[in-house]
């Protein structure tokens, strides 16, 4: 069977824009057992409540809910297990040396499969305040009114 090309996305954390201010980010794969694929290839996971730690070096996923496969047996895999990422060591340097500061989280933005393997993109990411969240709105609305009136205005309406 021929490898898949491109990229399918299986999961998407819409929230991470609003709740943060996103600074960098970084694409890395994942460990999973076989159950685990099986249960991303049929499109089913979460990454509510899911974010990124680093511990003696190496970079974790915690929180990310990858429910069991329906036709797995008693080799299913448990649904909110630590996962590894799979980085270059400069990648998780930088990302050490970002996470030292203060308000600094790593919260993960899609999970999808690149030409087959099983990837996570992750964002290093600052929290938003209120107002913040308020003021990212009121332009967006602004844009949004914006593009509707330079749409009827290029119609010819009034």
């Amino acid at each position: 069977m021929p490898r898949e090309q491109g990229r399918k996305v299986v999961s998407s954390n819409r929230k991470a824009h609003h709740d943060y201010a996103i600074l960098d980010t970084y694409e890395a794969g994942m460990a999973l057992t076989g159950t685990e694929v099986k249960s991303l290839r049929a499109g089913r996971a979460s990454l509510v409540d899911a974010f990124g730690h680093e511990s003696s070096g190496e970079i974790f996923l915690h929180g990310l809910h990858i429910p069991e496969y329906t036709q797995g047996t008693w080799t299913n895999h448990e649904p909110r297990r630590i996962r590894k990422l799979l980085l270059h060591k400069d990648e998780i340097r930088k990302i050490q040396g970002k996470l030292r500061d203060e308000g600094i989280t790593l919260v993960p933005l899609q999970v999808y499969f690149q030409n087959g393997y099983a990837k996570v993109e992750l964002a290093l990411a600052r929290g938003k305040k209120s107002y913040d969240k308020r003021q990212d709105l009121a332009s967006k609305d602004a844009q949004r009114e914006i593009s509707r009136a330079m749409g009827r205005r290029n119609k010819g309406m009034s």
